[in-house]
């Protein structure tokens, strides 16, 4: 029996004995039973039984027949302003690609810093690039746009002769589509609207505990974490890839992306829109108290811009985003999301997360510190297994009853902040992530490097995230 076949099994059996059984001292019955609930979800989210968006359906049918919510209440909890955020954040997304402004800013990230210097320079600069990008779309939106300009790179600057299957695992030609599809990953953590995993952190926090991380917040943190980790992947790489040892034509590398097409109107009309969008997230602290309470949020901003796109005119007669271009919005992904805050609406509801967060109070007589590298190690290797989408909505709420349990306040943030972050850290697998699949493709990847050069990210990124959290709290 395979893992999904076992999943299909194991979460429904679990809460099958949280019906027929007594809960333990403490919880109630409604508690015990939202806790087979839970476990019937991470279950099938984690070994994809059924489509992931399918499992996040399961509250609205067992929170109600349970007596935990109403059918009313239970729906209302699937929708979050932070949902209007992510769905904002896709529709520019999408704007960028339909404009072809993604490529743009590749290409000139790529001539300002890649154009001299070694096979390092190069690789670091399609880094950065990929981790800029990855920061406004998907990161395997990132891979995929990043991974066709890396091979006529490496078609350019290769030496005739190095055409056999081991010259195209060795050096740059595997270090180059590594590095974009780590780096696509690690440019995610750096915005809400980076990876869906943030946006789902930031939801359930708020629900759970009443912990607020705004858009110009998360980027506080987000930020230095991926101008560390860019560089620290970059070291990794060059080294399990030993790209010295290999020999690269850079001159005929930068030829081989030069690009001179005039900027287009519609790229130009779309850079303000991005960079006013970007304003207003970082300001609306202080824009907020100016108007009415609870009406300037993230979220408003995203429609704003998302609405704006649908509006102006592109300069070939049409709008700069088109309804059925819109519609390849994440809509899944959002339904998904829904399913996550509805969990952790029946977990709070029940009782569970207090019960969940004193059964975690022994905890208390441990270092902090400690707590935060043993949460984090954790989730790192649960992501390696798992959707990242699917570990940050089994773990955090457990997170989120521990800091509630431990009082911690705000003070949450050291231990919420790195294991949100963490869910989207898993670097391993050809299949973890999409950036990496997409990399394994080009068939430039060896299993080994890839292991060995994800593994050593991994173990580093434990103590990168834990450290860089807490001494940005510490600052600030």
């Amino acid at each position: 029996m395979n893992a999904r076949a076992t999943g299909l099994v194991i979460g429904p059996l679990a809460f099958a004995v949280t019906v027929l059984t007594a809960p333990p001292a403490g919880m109630t019955e409604p508690g015990w039973l939202v806790a087979g609930l839970v476990v019937w979800m991470a279950s099938w989210w984690m070994t994809e039984a059924i489509p992931l968006t399918a499992t996040g359906l399961l509250p609205f049918v067992v929170l109600p027949l349970g007596g935990v919510m109403t059918a009313s209440e239970t729906a209302s909890a699937y929708y979050e302003p932070i949902l209007f955020l992510l769905l904002g954040g896709a529709f520019l997304a999408l704007a960028i690609e339909r404009t072809g402004l993604h490529r743009r800013l590749s290409l000139a990230i790529l001539n300002t810093i890649g154009t001299g210097g070694g096979q390092m320079r190069l690789l670091l600069a399609f880094m950065i690039s990929a981790a800029l990008l990855s920061m406004l779309i998907s990161n395997t939106s990132t891979a995929l746009i990043m991974m066709p300009m890396a091979l006529a790179v490496l078609a350019g600057g290769s030496s005739a002769n190095e055409d056999t299957a081991t010259s195209q695992t060795e050096g740059l030609s595997g270090a180059l589509p590594m590095g974009i599809a780590f780096a696509a990953s690690i440019g995610g953590l750096g915005t809400i609207v980076g990876s869906p995993t943030n946006g789902i952190a930031v939801a359930l926090l708020d629900d759970m505990i009443g912990l607020k991380i705004s858009f110009a917040q998360w980027m506080l943190y987000g930020v230095p974490i991926v101008l560390v980790g860019v560089p620290i992947a970059a070291v990794l790489i060059a080294r399990v890839q030993r790209i010295a040892d290999r020999p690269f034509d850079m001159r005929a590398a930068h030829e081989a992306i030069a690009d001179d097409t005039a900027w287009t109107i519609a790229e130009r009309r779309l850079v303000p829109i991005i960079a006013i969008t970007f304003a207003l997230w970082m300001s609306r602290l202080w824009v907020a108290p100016y108007l009415p309470e609870g009406s300037w949020t993230d979220g408003t901003i995203a429609i704003i811009a998302a609405l704006l796109l649908f509006v102006l005119p592109d300069g070939t007669g049409r709008p700069l985003l088109k309804w059925d271009e819109a519609n390849r919005a994440p809509w899944d992904v959002i339904m998904m999301f829904g399913g996550g805050l509805a969990l952790a609406a029946g977990m709070q509801a029940s009782g569970l997360a207090e019960w969940l967060g004193n059964a975690l109070l022994p905890l208390e007589v441990v270092p902090l510190v400690f707590v935060a590298l043993a949460i984090v190690a954790m989730v790192v290797l649960v992501t390696e297994f798992a959707s990242n989408v699917a570990t940050a909505s089994a773990i955090i709420p457990v997170v989120a009853s521990l800091s509630a349990a431990l009082g911690l306040g705000e003070q949450a943030i050291l231990l919420a902040m790195p294991a949100a972050l963490a869910a989207s850290w898993g670097f391993i697998l050809p299949a973890g992530t999409g950036p990496n699949a997409i990399a394994w493709s080009t068939g430039r990847l060896t299993i080994g490097r890839l292991v060995r050069a994800g593994l050593l990210l991994d173990l580093v990124g434990i103590f990168l995230l834990v450290g860089m959290v807490w001494m940005i709290a510490a600052l600030v």
